[in-house]
C-alpha cells in the first residue's frame, strides 16, 4: 500500500545576520535538508523555511561601527547568506528575516496573549550598565565567572561548561565586553515571562518523546533547580521590535527569534495560497518539526514550547538536536586555517562533497563530528567517485556502442522468476532499509548501506569481465544482461544518493538516464528503470590535496583580511594552555617604521618596512583602518621578531607588528617607553 501522504513544516535555526556562514553552520542546514529531501521524494507535503536572526545588540554595533543603517547590514548580509546556502544546495521552500512585517505581527500577537492570560509580570530590577557607552549591556556583552561552577570567561545569560542559566548581575567579576569597562548597577523596568506557569505541562512534553533522550535527560537537571521568570525585554538603544505599549522597550531577541520560524512559514503561505493557521492548531494533522544546535536546547526546548502553549498554540512534534563541529580533532581556528567560511570552501572543493561527508558522519545523537581532511579526501575519493560514479563510467558506454542506448529491463535480465522474484525483493529490502535510516536521521548507517551496496556492484562488474564479453560476438547478449544490470544497480543508488546528492543525481537522472525530472522514491519499483541510456558525461573528480591546502590557506589569509566586529559572540574560544617556557620564547623588539604603504588588493593591510637597528624586515599589518601611511612613519613601534616568515598572497610578512583596540579606527600600534632604541628587546 502507497505510503500515507503527511503534512509537514521543518525548520532550521536561524543563523545571526552579522557574520557570515562558516562550514560549522552548515552541519545543521546540510542535515536538514537531506532529511526534507527524503520526506519531499516519498510524495510528503513539507515545507522547509527558515530566517536571518537580525536583530540585537551586535547588529546594532556592527551598523555603528561600519557607519551604515541596521537593515542596510542585515540587508547584506542576507544576500550573502541566501548566496551561500543556495550554492550548498540548502533547499529552502521560503528564506526570510526576523526583521519582517509578519514577524512583528506575530511577536506582538503572542505576547499580547500571555499577557492576558496573566503569563507577564513586571519587576524593577538592577542591570549591568556600561559607564563608558552609557548603555544597558545586553548578557552576551558581559563576561566574568558562571556563578555556579566558576568557570572563566562566560558570558552572562548561561555557562558554557555546565550549561547554567542565570542573571547577569550573578556573574563575578564582570567586565564589559563593548568597553572593557567595569559594568555598574543601575535600575530598570523589566517584562517576564512566567515560565513556571508551565512546569508541570513541560515536564510531560520534554518526557513524551518529542526530545532525543539525553535531551530530555538534561532538561530534567533544569528542572531539579525550578523554572525562573525569562526577561523578555531589552532598554534602549535596541535593534528590534518595540513591546506594544512600553516605552523605549524593545522585545529580547530570544523572543521573537523562535517566532521568526512561523513569520517566515506566514510568508510562505501568503505567496503560495496555503493555509497558515491550519499548522498552528492544537490537534491537527500537520506535523512541526525544529532542528537546532545542542547550545540552544534550553531556549527551544523550554521557552518555545511554554510561549506556544501560553499562546494557545501547537508545539513541535519533535525538536532534533546536533553537536558542535570540529576540524582535524580540534575547535574550528582562525590560526590554524580551520575555520573556513562557507564561500571559502566554494571557491575550492564540489559543495556536494562536504554533504556526502557529513552525511557519512552524522547520526540522530547529539554528539560533535569531526571534519578530519584527510579523511574527507580519502573518503570521498574512495566512495563517491572510486565506488558510485565509476560504475557508470566503466558501464555505460558499453550499452551505447553495442546496443544503441536500449537497457534491458528488470524481468530481462533476470534469467527465470525465480531470479527476479529473489532479485527484486533483495533490492526491496535493502531501500525499506535506507528509507528508514533516513526517517530517523541515521545517515552515518544510511551512506554505509549504500556504499555496501556499489562495492557490491563493482564486484560483480569484475567478476562479470564485461570488457571481454565485448570482445565475444557469441555472448553479446550476455554482454546486455550484465551491464544493464549493472546500470539499474547504479540507478538504484543514485535515487537513494539524491537527498544528499541533489546536484549530482539530477544530472544522472536528467543527462544519462534522459528523464525530465529528478529522481522520486517511487523510481526504486523495478517498472521505473529507464529503458534507454546516454552517453556517459563527467559526474566527479577526485579531490586533490592540493586544493584542501589552498582552502586552509585562504582561510587563514581570509580571517586576517576580515572586517572586525564588535560582536564578542563571534570571537575565538581561547587557546590551548601554554607554559611559561612557551610564552618565553617571544622577542619582543623595538623597530622603527620607515615606510609605510597601501597593499594593493588588500581592504585591511599595511605594507611596514621596519628598521630593527642595523636588520631591514618586511611586515604586513592589518591596521589600514586605524592609520595613514605618511603618519606611520618614523614611529617607534614593537614586534615580535622571532615569528617564522609566512608567505601571504601579496609577499612574506618577517614577523608582526602589535596593536590593540576593539577595530576599525579603535586600532593602536604599541610604542615603546621614552628613550627606547631600534633594535631594543622588551622584557
Amino acid at each position: 500500500m502507497p505510503e500515507k501522504q503527511r503534512t509537514m513544516l521543518v525548520t532550521s535555526a536561524l543563523p545571526y545576520a552579522n557574520g557570515p556562514i562558516h562550514l560549522g553552520h552548515l552541519v545543521e542546514y546540510i542535515q536538514t535538508d537531506i532529511w526534507v529531501r527524503f520526506q519531499k521524494m516519498r510524495g510528503h507535503d513539507c515545507v522547509y523555511v527558515c530566517a536571518d536572526d537580525a536583530h540585537g545588540t551586535p547588529i546594532m554595533l556592527r551598523a555603528q561601527h561600519e557607519g551604515i543603517a541596521p537593515e542596510a547590514l542585515i540587508s547584506r548580509v542576507a544576500d550573502e547568506h541566501r548566496a551561500d546556502f543556495a550554492d550548498f544546495l540548502i533547499g529552502f521552500d521560503n528564506y526570510h528575516s526576523t526583521h519582517s512585517e509578519e514577524n512583528r505581527q506575530l511577536s506582538a500577537l503572542i505576547y499580547q496573549r500571555l499577557r492576558a492570560a496573566g503569563h507577564i509580570e513586571t519587576a524593577t530590577i538592577t542591570q549591568a550598565y556600561d559607564p563608558h557607552k552609557q548603555m544597558f549591556l545586553p548578557d552576551r556583552f558581559i563576561k566574568g565567572e558562571c556563578p555556579r561552577c566558576g568557570a572563566a570567561d562566560q558570558y552572562g545569560d548561561s555557562c558554557e561548561v555546565c550549561g547554567a542559566t542565570y542573571a547577569p548581575t550573578e556573574l563575578k567579576n564582570p567586565v564589559s565586553a563593548v568597553s572593557g569597562a567595569t559594568p555598574v548597577e543601575k535600575q530598570s523596568l523589566h517584562y517576564f515571562f512566567r515560565l513556571a506557569d508551565f512546569e508541570d505541562s513541560l515536564r510531560a512534553w520534554t518526557a513524551g518523546g518529542h526530545l532525543q533522550p539525553e535531551v530530555s535527560n538534561k532538561l530534567g537537571e533544569w528542572f531539579k533547580d525550578g523554572l525562573r521568570n525569562w526577561d523578555i525585554s531589552r532598554d534602549a538603544p535596541y535593534f528590534g521590535f518595540e513591546i506594544p505599549s512600553a516605552q523605549d522597550k524593545y522585545f529580547y531577541v530570544w523572543l521573537d527569534a523562535p517566532i521568526g520560524y512561523l513569520a517566515s512559514f506566514k510568508h510562505y503561505c501568503e505567496r503560495n495560497g496555503r493555509d497558515f493557521d491550519a499548522y498552528l492548531k492544537e490537534g491537527g494533522d500537520t506535523e512541526l518539526y525544529h532542528f537546532i544546535g545542542k547550545d540552544i536546547i534550553y531556549f527551544h526546548a523550554l521557552f518555545w514550547p511554554a510561549m506556544l502553549e501560553g499562546a494557545g498554540l501547537r508545539k513541535p512534534d519533535a525538536i532534533f538536536a546536533h553537536g558542535f563541529l570540529t576540524v582535524n580533532g580540534q575547535k574550528m581556528s582562525k590560526s590554524r586555517g580551520t575555520f573556513i567560511k562557507a564561500r571559502t570552501y566554494l571557491e575550492h572543493l564540489n559543495p556536494e562533497y562536504l554533504r556526502y561527508y557529513f552525511a557519512a558522519k552524522l547520526d540522530a545523537c547529539v554528539g560533535d563530528i569531526d571534519l578530519n581532511l584527510e579523511d574527507f579526501t580519502q573518503r570521498v575519493n574512495s566512495d563517491l567517485v572510486g565506488k558510485y560514479v565509476n560504475i557508470a563510467s566503466r558501464s555505460a558506454n558499453f550499452i551505447v556502442k553495442q546496443f544503441d542506448g536500449r537497457l534491458l529491463g528488470v524481468d530481462e535480465f533476470c534469467d527465470d522468476a525465480d531470479i527476479f522474484d529473489a532479485y527484486t525483493q533483495g533490492i526491496n529490502a535493502q531501500t525499506q532499509s535506507v528509507a528508514a535510516l533516513y526517517e530517523a536521521r541515521e545517515y552515518s548507517q544510511a551512506m554505509r548501506k549504500i556504499m555496501e551496496f556499489a562495492a557490491a556492484i563493482n564486484q560483480y562488474f569484475d567478476e562479470q569481465e564485461p570488457w571481454k564479453l565485448a570482445k565475444d560476438t557469441a555472448r553479446r547478449d550476455r554482454l546486455h544482461k550484465v551491464c544493464s544490470r549493472i546500470l539499474h544497480g547504479f540507478h538504484q543508488l543514485s535515487v537513494l544518493l539524491a537527498p544528499v546528492l541533489p546536484g549530482i543525481t539530477r544530472r544522472v537522472a536528467r543527462e544519462l538516464f534522459g528523464l525530465s525530472r529528478d529522481f522520486t522514491w517511487d523510481d526504486l519499483a523495478p517498472k521505473r528503470f529507464p529503458t534507454r541510456i546516454n552517453p556517459f558525461k563527467h559526474l566527479a573528480q577526485r579531490i586533490d590535496s592540493d586544493k584542501v591546502q589552498a582552502m586552509i590557506d585562504a582561510s587563514q589569509e581570509d580571517m586576517t583580511r576580515s572586517p572586525t566586529t564588535p560582536d564578542p559572540s563571534a570571537d575565538e574560544p581561547i587557546a590551548e594552555t601554554i607554559g611559561f617556557e612557551d610564552f618565553a620564547k617571544l622577542d619582543l623588539r623595538v623597530a622603527r617604521i620607515v615606510k609605510a604603504e597601501a597593499v594593493d588588493g588588500a581592504d585591511k593591510l599595511l605594507r611596514l618596512t621596519l628598521d630593527l637597528g642595523g636588520e631591514t624586515r618586511n611586515v604586513f599589518a592589518g591596521i589600514k583602518s586605524a592609520y595613514q601611511p605618511a603618519d606611520l612613519e618614523g614611529k617607534l613601534t614593537v614586534m615580535v621578531a622571532n615569528l617564522a616568515p609566512r608567505k601571504m598572497r601579496f609577499g612574506v610578512s618577517e614577523g608582526m607588528v602589535l596593536a590593540a583596540g576593539p577595530g576599525g579606527k579603535e586600532l593602536y600600534i604599541l610604542e615603546p617607553h621614552a628613550g627606547a632604541r631600534p633594535g631594543m628587546r622588551i622584557k
